[in-house]
């Protein structure tokens, strides 16, 4: 069984390129008006010392003189993988600051710099390419600002060049933006996906006499999924819905501390029952945390003012969408492996002892601000 578990948990490790909470992202906001383009992009300083060495002394910190010594040169690495033009002429940037930032996986460096066109910008053609050749699974969120109005994009490397039309948005097109965001965000989120799937493993299995044993009917696993996720969903709307008005707020370290300490707990209670067939309460307990989780990606992503009920709508629907495609990718297999000793050993419960394993160490980078994982 312990040989199993560590296998289960180097394959994770291996699968699963993350840090503590999620992938590596920038966020490029650009407010256009008339010709001019005013841009500020927040860039992680882990990616960019990785991509150009910041930490001089080799202490693992990063310290503001380090930074500031580096300026010119994170200057000429970022805006020499992004390229702004209108109607194929191109539109140099100019930085105009240096800033840091703290977002809610660390600090960031922000650059604030101003493009100027040949003529009022109808049409946005934009290239983006920061660390797509070190890091495949970077992404480039984008807010554009035109006229009071907002949009959103990403760009990744198969989606490296864009083009904006500066019209009003629709309300459908900016609803199907942020629906794509709250679908990406859960299929990226790894320690959502863990917490939900712990959860899900014991599903299709019951327990007799301290071990598991293989359901009978669907109608009976498919209530207790359905009593699972409808406990999630409810507890983190509330909550996503009171952070992104501004209601109430917790600070990030916290948050992000208890989401991967859930995972820990729902992973270990398929070992240890606590909750026993009360799952739903552990859903919908974490899942009021897990709802300020989401809350701080939709903040990052930058709102509408004029549309903030829409993106919250478009945004916690799509994450609901990514959610049922996981249940419904997952059910149907372990429904069918439910009576094998693979899935009532290896899947249940190694797995669920490797996902433990996994979240405490998320749980202890969150806490103390550490790096223990490479990756």
């Amino acid at each position: 069984m312990l040989g199993q578990m560590f296998l289960l948990l180097a394959l994770l490790l291996q699968t699963w390129n993350v840090h503590a909470h999620k992938p590596s992202d920038s966020y490029l906001k650009l407010s256009i008006n008339d010709a001019v383009i005013s841009g500020q992009w927040d860039i992680a300083l882990r990616d960019l010392d990785f991509a150009i060495g910041l930490d001089a002394d080799g202490d693992a910190g990063i310290t503001w003189g380090e930074v500031k010594a580096k300026h010119e040169e994170i200057a000429t690495y970022a805006l020499s993988r992004l390229t702004l033009a209108s109607d194929g002429s191109v539109c140099a940037p100019l930085v105009k600051a240096h800033l840091i930032d703290d977002h809610t996986d660390g600090a960031y460096a922000v650059l604030k710099f101003e493009a100027t066109c040949g003529r009022a910008i109808e049409t946005l053609q934009a290239r983006y390419a920061l660390f797509f050749d070190v890091d495949p699974q970077h992404k480039g969120l984008l807010h554009l600002e035109y006229q009071g109005q907002s949009r959103t994009g990403v760009f990744t490397p198969e989606q490296s060049r864009q083009e904006f039309t500066l019209d009003r948005p629709g309300k459908l097109g900016q609803f199907a933006d942020y629906f794509r965001e709250g679908v990406w965000h859960i299929w990226i989120g790894f320690d959502h996906i863990l917490f939900l799937l712990a959860l899900l493993l014991p599903s299709v299995a019951m327990r007799v006499k301290d071990a598991w044993q293989a359901a009978e009917g669907i109608k009976s696993v498919f209530l207790n999924v359905l009593g699972i996720v409808t406990a999630f969903t409810i507890a983190h709307s509330i909550t996503l819905s009171l952070a992104t008005l501004g209601i109430v707020n917790l600070p990030s370290r916290w948050v992000e501390s208890t989401i991967a300490a859930s995972v820990v707990i729902a992973a270990l209670n398929n070992v240890m029952p606590i909750f026993s067939e009360r799952r739903w309460i552990m859903a919908f307990l974490f899942g009021l945390i897990h709802g300020f989780g989401f809350a701080s990606v939709l903040a990052d992503l930058g709102l509408p003012g004029h549309a903030l009920v829409l993106a919250l709508v478009g945004f916690n629907v799509g994450v609901e969408a990514g959610q049922l495609a996981i249940v419904a990718a997952f059910l149907p297999l372990a429904f069918t492996l439910r009576r094998t000793v693979f899935y009532r050993r290896i899947v249940l419960q190694a797995g669920s002892l490797a996902i433990a394993m996994l979240a405490a160490i998320w749980l202890i980078e969150r806490l103390f601000d550490l790096e223990l994982l490479s990756f």
